[in-house]
């Protein structure tokens, strides 16, 4: 059976993000490229055939969420069904666990792993993370190192980014030097 796609790009604080969705729920969501027209490039990438189109209520409403979010506002992303046809029975794990970091707080990725049973094993946690379909509704940006500090981000802007998202979270991060101190 083939999977038709439709797909559509909005402007959020941060800058244009792009959404997929499927009859089985959404399939990605894009950060923001440099500018609209490469977000909307970057989707047709992604997901080659997604048909532009105007989102359903469903979407609609999950967008409007994701806009509310990063203005600083609250959103609920609980009830928002996923397309996870094409994403491991792991990366699943890991998402349903990092869906439940309310906004402002962090885990960090040996924490997750912890809960998805492989104690010692982060970095399976980390590439799970980096191949995230659903930035913001599966809010990896909310997964630190072990001390707190912020490392490697997949979306455009990379840590910048996600500490962006995070201090319109409410989010306060850890004293001390940053990947952003002159040394």
């Amino acid at each position: 059976m083939t999977t038709t796609y439709g797909c559509a790009v909005f402007d959020t604080e941060i800058g244009t993000c792009g959404i997929v969705w499927s009859e089985r729920g959404i399939a990605g969501v894009q950060l923001p490229e440099a500018t609209a027209a490469a977000t909307r490039s970057r989707v047709l990438r992604r997901f080659p055939g997604a048909a532009v189109a105007a989102p359903p209520p469903e979407i609609e409403r999950a967008m409007e969420a994701i806009r509310a979010l990063l203005r600083g506002e609250p959103a609920d992303f609980s009830d928002v069904e996923l397309d996870l046809e094409d994403v491991p029975e792991f990366a699943r794990s890991v998402y349903d666990i990092t869906r439940t970091i309310a906004p402002g707080n962090t885990l960090s990725y040996g924490e997750i792993a912890k809960r998805v049973g492989i104690p010692r094993d982060a970095r399976e946690v980390g590439k799970a993370l980096g191949d995230n379909p659903f930035p913001i509704i599966v809010p990896c940006h909310r997964v630190v190192a072990a001390d707190g500090r912020m490392h490697g981000f997949s979306g455009t802007g990379g840590v910048k980014t996600k500490l962006r998202m995070l201090q319109i979270e409410g989010y306060e991060p850890v004293p001390g030097p940053s990947l952003f101190d002159s040394v």
